[in-house]
């Protein structure tokens, strides 16, 4: 039996890794095409077997981000609860440090209430305590949040056999069968597998890097090298070009924060050998590469880990684009979200190109270009948006209650008729007046300003959550 865990164990925003696996035995090219060469790969990589079914996954998420909104209406949490479910784990423990009432909330309704089939499954969510013993009692980094946890393990195991714990994160968007990776862990007879995207250098600095043999054994992990440091771990990717076109401009490895662990390793490595180490990328790895057998699963599917602002903000972003990197339209590998039962979004002579608008969205003469709009969104008319994302709304504001607002001098929530935004994101339920310009003109970075509302993040204005941009403002 297989057992699998997820993290995330960042309070800044969107700050994780995650994968899954295709295979790395020294693979030629294959000059065949289509389905044909997916099923070859599957058979040299996987021997054509499916792993056992994996009864129980653990999957941490200790920020409250991945509950923000992604594609308009998911959350960054239904990612890899969906990937657990399209790959057979129905026995699923969320870790949560903060904000974990609202959590708790969302996957009832979307995974225990929402009609999906769990037979004898089960999902639950493990929020970090805090002891009088345990001054520093919040998680301090992904495998000290698994070791607090470490009785959920050792629970199971007094009552299951488990032999495998898969790892996962929170907040990144990609599709995969986690059973597969378990699968060339197996085949491997690997301590520890990390699943590895190629990646070129402008992303490799923001990542773990690993380097690995002609057998695909890792030789060295490096978290976030930087100058010297990241040059050394520069691999040769030519075996990846039946996959990646010029895979040359992919010349490392990244760990996607994914692993799987034979049990009895985890627990060596977290009770006894590295008990005072609290990280997997920065601390446990490096060292566990000298002393275990641990072995790369190379991924070359759409991989995007949404850890800073601009990454999220590009990744919502990219779902706009024709023909798309990622899409939610898979019917044999569905997203699951909560079930919202929302009306129809109306549009009232509006130019749309390149935007995803989300349910329940009121839209009257607006010109809405490679944008977002979450959920119950309101844009009034004459407005702009352009390179934006917008969250969205908790609750409808009637007609009836925004005119009165209006009638008050006040805001309702949505945007004010005659407002023109670029290169923004805008939080949940914020309010912004008419006439209002935010589209960073002197091209500011960086800049702090949240008692007016908004921050500046790599050049992109943030509206604050429940924020109020007055009439006539510009940002």
């Amino acid at each position: 039996m297989q057992f699998a865990l997820a993290l995330d164990t960042n309070s800044g925003p969107h700050q994780i890794r995650s994968c899954e696996g295709d295979g790395i035995d020294r693979l030629e090219k294959l000059s065949i095409g289509g389905r044909k060469q997916e099923k070859a790969l599957r058979n040299r990589c996987f021997g054509g077997r499916v792993a056992a079914t994996t009864q129980c996954i653990l999957t941490s998420d200790a920020c409250p981000e991945t509950l923000v909104p992604v594609g308009g209406c998911y959350r960054l949490i239904d990612i890899p609860m969906s990937n657990c479910f399209n790959s057979g784990i129905n026995k699923i423990f969320v870790m949560s440090q903060f904000n974990s009432t609202s959590l708790n909330r969302h996957i009832h309704r979307t995974y225990l209430e929402g009609g999906i089939n769990f037979a004898d499954g089960s999902v639950q969510v493990l929020a970090a305590t805090q002891m009088p013993e345990e001054p520093a009692g919040w998680f301090q980094g992904t495998a000290d949040s698994i070791r607090k946890f470490i009785w959920v393990l050792e629970d199971y195991y007094s009552h299951k056999s488990i032999d495998n714990i898969v790892i996962l994160s929170g907040d990144q968007l990609y599709r995969m069968n986690y059973m597969e990776l378990v699968q060339k862990h197996v085949e491997d007879d690997a301590d520890i597998t990390i699943s590895c995207a190629p990646v070129d250098e402008s992303r490799a600095s923001k990542n773990g890097l690993v380097k690995i043999d002609h057998t695909g054994r890792v030789l060295q992990f490096f978290e976030k090298p930087k100058g010297a440091d990241l040059n050394s771990m520069r691999v040769e990717t030519n075996f990846l070009s039946y996959a990646i076109d010029d895979a040359q401009k992919y010349p490392y490895l990244a760990s996607m924060g994914i692993y799987v662990f034979k049990k009895d390793a985890l627990l060596d490595l977290l009770k006894s050998k590295y008990i005072q180490l609290h990280d997997f990328g920065s601390e446990i790895l490096p060292r566990a590469v000298l002393d275990h057998s641990v072995q790369a699963c190379i991924f070359t599917g759409y991989w995007e880990d949404v850890g800073t602002i601009k990454s999220f903000f590009d990744a919502n972003l990219a779902l706009t684009e024709q023909p798309s990197k990622f899409d939610f339209y898979d019917p044999k590998t569905p997203f699951f979200t909560a079930p919202r039962c929302l009306p129809p979004t109306q549009l009232d002579k509006c130019k749309m190109k390149d935007a995803f608008i989300s349910d329940g969205c009121l839209l009257r003469e607006c010109n809405i270009e490679h944008s977002v709009i979450g959920v119950c969104s309101r844009v009034s008319s004459g407005c702009e948006l352009k390179d934006s994302v917008m969250m969205g709304a908790d609750t409808y504001e009637t007609e009836e209650e925004a005119s009165k607002l209006l009638l008050a001098g006040k805001v309702p929530v949505g945007i004010g008729r005659n407002t023109k935004i670029r290169n923004c994101i805008i939080d949940m339920n914020a309010r912004i007046g008419k006439n209002v310009v935010i589209t960073n003109s002197k091209g500011i970075q960086e800049a702090d300003h949240p008692e007016e509302g908004y921050y500046i993040r790599s050049g992109i204005v943030v509206i604050l959550k429940n924020a109020t941009i007055n009439d006539g403002s510009v940002i």
